[in-house]
């Protein structure tokens, strides 16, 4: 199974009733897993339609700018000092 490159979320697959299927589902989890982090290392954001509930100070999220406008339209912002600020 090939892991989705587009996104850094990682969901979960049910796990399989039969002990036999463990094997293949835990290779696809990894991958899915490894996936995600090698697109964060890499530097990729996923694009944000609301804000996290309890942001904190380092947070970075790329808003879209109609479903969440932190304050200057779509783009990167930064969380610190109680407000977003968009970077760049």
């Amino acid at each position: 199974m090939r892991a989705n490159l587009n996104t850094a979320r990682y969901a979960p697959a049910p796990v399989p009733a039969e002990a036999a299927a463990l094997p293949g589902f835990l290779g696809a989890e990894l991958a899915k897993v490894a996936a995600a982090i090698q697109l964060l290392a890499l530097g990729h954001v996923d694009v944000n339609y609301a804000p996290p509930p309890r942001p904190r100070d380092g947070d970075i999220r790329l808003a879209d700018g109609s479903h969440w406008d932190p304050g200057d339209g779509a783009g990167v912002y930064a969380y610190y000092g109680g407000t977003w600020n968009r970077l760049g």
